[in-house]
């Protein structure tokens, strides 16, 4: 039979589509032969937890996970699939990965390396063959929440998945996004297992409940009454049994109405074409676990009995693996104790095998041949003495090893080791052992200071063991899973351990880097590091904490790293929108759904500061701009990444900033002239017509000074001071609020009076702007500037004008003053604010030149001249 080929009872059988699969142990001598394993359903179950595996003996199955892998028959052929065990699972040597492979009679199945089976197939008795045609009993789930609109599921051929992604619960996307996905893509499987319906959780985010319990790794069959729950409390269903029809269904019928609704409305049932496929089913891609969401609230009644689990599992497992390496060390011993006395007694049969060949080589027929050599068996017998010499030193070398390491002298058989291996590095069997006696003279000083959390001194003790490993490329290699054990227990004890919260922009290169040294050889690392645990069996515990650690960093990859990769995506398309008022929604969503998620407080820093600097930069107010960029700062790389696009596109340039930094001193110091100048001679740009407006109004200013003086006694000269008072910037007119202070505290109750009327004004005027009706998208939207649109930001902005002038007066003699008037501010800035916002959000829409221009009718800092009293 060619490689490959079926075997004519597989064909047979395969034909018939009765057949039974037999898994017959392959003995050894070192372990008693186990019973034949005769598989008669279409699944069956491979774990520790399972039966018959539960009977072995427990050193048999201590590679064995609890869910290890599945056998199933589709279509006539037979398969074999890994659910992710820790020790694999091969077929023909071959690692099982995450596609099932198929299986032929013939092939050796071996589970966890230990496990080996040689696979049959045979034709099914026709008595049992009968047995198993019987039809499938139906099951119908009737859901239990009358207030959410679900409808019954009609399950009427099996296997059946539970999954997001079929019609059954897709269709509720809609109305309820985040229960749906809750459910995982391949969430949990309802199968028929020696005419019962099983179900099996396949491993999902949020689990699988039958009457409130969560279930474990074993398959639970189902009874009339149970209530079976996926993801949390939404999706929850009683089961019915229904009698099994006469003749067994082709198809998986899934009735979404009820089945006594014969007249139910065709847009209201749902017909699969076929029944699930197991090949689907355990077929895994953990990236798609990505997808799902975390249910916290479903959650939170297993998490305690998960992590007992999982550690229990952890530190039994591992610690089970520490046993069986201390019993390897001394099988070890004891065969290499066996091993040398062999070759002992194997020298004398290699001497005696030798002389026969060259008696042989000698001999002929020839006597003449004899008598000449004869005088040379000197000669022989000396080479054959140097032969036994060599093969004597060449075995030395790993004698005086062993010899070392049982006498406890392990430096010195590292040294001696090293030695040997700096002219021989591929003598496999010595770097072995100076790989062994490496790790038992300097590991338990490393978990001494692991333990003690001094990672320095761990650091520093591994790279000592490194350079001890120069010439022996094994004992390198395992010297770096310690480093990776290291390095994750430093990161872990760092954050506060492993439930301490995911800290945004900081632990995510970190989970990543682990995981990513992990998962580029996960299998050898596994072995590597077992390998540690039975040279140092005290490794075996911090061995499984690693390992704890591991699969929680692996939980909190595929729930919180994906949210907040999510949340990342979400923010740059926000921010690319200008929306980003958009964002506290969903950080607030984000905080809630993910409670350990930390961070957040840092993303809304940043949101802060970018919507004040886009929303100074949108509406042109330049002055505020400035200050706002000498201050602002972003801590998060999506906030980073927007704001440099944003300083490239549309801010001012530095060159910009720095020339009128220099004007504003100037103008500051009291240097007119040369503040003018310098706006004067700005470079022309996308902010050149607010420069021009700020131009101007310090030319305003400028005159309106020089006309003070020169008036100065005349009968107006009071009134015409407190205005120009009232018009100064008290930071940026600094110099000539000083420069007229003693006029105008000797004018201070008129400077009250003058406050007051300014007040008043704004006032009136603001009551006019309110009884005409704030200005609105019609008249913002217009292709021109209306009567009306001119008549109402006029008000605004003489409102505005007025009630910030009489402010400053009574802000800079530091006056008390009504509260109304600073309720009254506050409304109408808010309001100039929010059309100023809603203008510059047609900038799309209107005509640039007339979108300036509305701009300037609104006021502020924006419009061409700052108003003078």
């Amino acid at each position: 039979m060619t490689a490959g080929e079926a075997s004519i009872a597989e064909m047979r059988a395969t034909l018939d589509a009765t057949f039974d699969v037999v898994l017959s142990p392959v003995a050894s001598a070192q372990r008693p032969a186990l019973d034949a394993i005769r598989i008669v359903d279409n699944l069956f179950a491979i774990g520790r937890s399972e039966v018959p595996f539960t009977d072995y003996p427990t050193d048999r199955i201590t590679r064995l996970s609890r869910r290890h892998a599945r056998i199933f028959t589709e279509h006539g052929a037979v398969y074999v699939a890994d659910l992710g065990s820790k020790n694999g699972t091969t077929l023909n040597g071959i690692a099982v990965r995450q596609a099932p492979a198929r299986v032929r009679a013939g092939d050796e199945l071996c589970f966890g390396g230990e496990l080996c089976y040689r696979v049959s197939i045979e034709p099914r008795a026709r008595i049992v063959a009968a047995a198993s045609a019987a039809p499938a009993p139906g099951l119908l789930l009737v859901p239990q929440r009358d207030d959410l609109g679900l409808l019954p599921i009609d399950v009427q051929a099996f296997p059946f998945l539970i999954s997001k992604a079929d019609e059954v619960f897709s269709r509720y996307k809609d109305r309820y996004p985040h229960q749906v996905n809750y459910i995982s893509r391949r969430h949990a499987h309802i199968f028929l297992k020696g005419g019962e319906l099983y179900l099996e959780d396949l491993g999902s985010t949020n689990g699988t409940f039958v009457g409130g319990k969560r279930l474990d790794e074993t398959a639970l069959p189902l009874v009339e009454g149970d209530v079976l729950a996926f993801g949390g409390d939404h999706f929850v269903y009683r089961v019915t049994l229904q009698k099994p029809p006469e003749v067994e269904p082709t198809v998986t019928q899934l009735l979404l109405n009820p089945a006594v609704d014969e007249a139910a409305d065709s847009d209201k049932t749902t017909f699969v074409g076929a029944a699930h496929s197991f090949l689907d089913i355990f077929c895994v891609d953990p990236g798609l676990q990505r997808e799902d969401e975390v249910n916290e609230a479903a959650q939170a009644a297993s998490a305690q009995a998960k992590r007992d689990t999982l550690t229990g599992g952890a530190n039994g497992t591992h610690g089970t693996n520490g046993m069986n390496g201390t019993n390897g060390i001394n099988r070890t011993n004891g065969t290499h104790g066996k091993q040398g006395t062999n070759t002992a007694k194997g020298r004398p049969q290699r001497w005696r095998l030798l002389a026969g060949e060259l008696s042989k080589a000698f001999a002929g027929g020839d006597h003449t041949m004899m008598r000449r050599a004869a005088w040379s068996s000197g000669v022989a017998f000396a080479i054959l003495v140097a032969i036994a010499l060599t093969l004597y030193m060449r075995g030395s070398s790993e004698r005086d090893l062993r010899n070392m390491l049982a006498s406890g002298d392990y430096t010195s058989a590292v040294t001696a080791a090293n030695g040997y291996l700096a002219n021989h590095p591929a003598d496999t069997k010595v770097s072995a052992l100076a790989s062994e006696a490496l790790l038992k003279a300097n590991l338990p000083g490393w978990l001494n200071a692991l333990q003690k959390t001094q990672f320095d001194d761990a650091d520093a003790r591994l790279k000592e063991m490194r350079s001890l490993s120069t010439s022996n490329a094994d004992g390198a290699a395992l010297v770096g899973e310690l480093q990776w054990v290291g390095d994750l227990e430093r990161f872990v004890v760092g954050r506060g351990g492993v439930d301490a919260p995911i800290r945004m922009y900081a632990d995510e290169a970190a989970i990543s880097g682990l995981l990513q040294r992990w998962d580029d050889d996960a299998r050898s690392h596994q072995r590597a590091l077992d390998r540690i645990a039975s040279y140092v069996p005290v490794f075996a515990e911090p061995y499984a904490q690693a390992l704890s650690h591991l699969r929680k960093l692996e939980s909190d990859d595929s729930v919180y790293l994906a949210a907040i990769d999510r949340l990342n995506g979400t923010i740059r398309t926000e921010l690319a929108r200008d929306k980003p008022d958009a964002l506290p929604a969903v950080l607030d969503d984000y905080a809630q759904r993910y409670p350990r998620l930390a961070g957040l407080d840092r993303v809304r820093g940043d949101l802060r500061q970018y919507t004040d600097v886009l929303n100074a930069a949108l509406s042109r107010q330049l002055t505020t701009l400035l200050a706002l960029l000498k201050t602002v700062h972003f801590s998060t790389p999506p906030f980073q990444a927007q704001f440099q696009q944003l300083a490239a596109s549309r801010l001012p340039s530095t060159d910009v900033i720095q020339r009128h930094d220099a004007a504003s001193a100037a103008w500051l110091r009291g240097d007119a002239q040369q503040a003018l100048a310098g706006l004067q001679a700005m470079p022309a740009g996308p902010w050149s017509d607010v420069i021009a407006a700020e131009l101007a109004h310090k030319k305003a200013l400028l005159g309106q000074f020089t006309d003070l003086q020169k008036t100065r006694g005349d009968k107006d000269y009071d009134q015409r001071l407190l205005s120009f008072y009232a018009s100064l910037d008290p930071t940026a007119d600094a110099w000539f609020v000083q420069s007229i202070q003693k006029d105008v505290a000797a004018l201070h109750d008129k400077a009250l009076a003058r406050a007051q009327d300014l007040m008043l004004r704004a006032q009136s005027l603001w009551k006019q702007y309110r009884a005409s009706g704030p200005i609105g998208g019609t008249l913002r939207l217009e292709a021109g500037i209306s009567p009306g649109f001119r008549s109402e930001a006029r008000l605004l902005s003489d409102a505005q004008s007025a009630a910030q002038q009489g402010m400053r007066i009574y802000t800079q003699l530091k006056a008390d003053h009504p509260a109304d008037f600073d309720r009254l501010l506050a409304d109408i800035d808010a309001e100039a604010e929010l059309q100023r916002r809603s203008l510059t959000e047609l900038r799309m829409v209107l005509d640039p030149g007339l979108l300036k221009a509305k701009l300037a009718l609104i006021g502020g800092e924006q419009s061409e001249t700052r108003q003078s009293p």
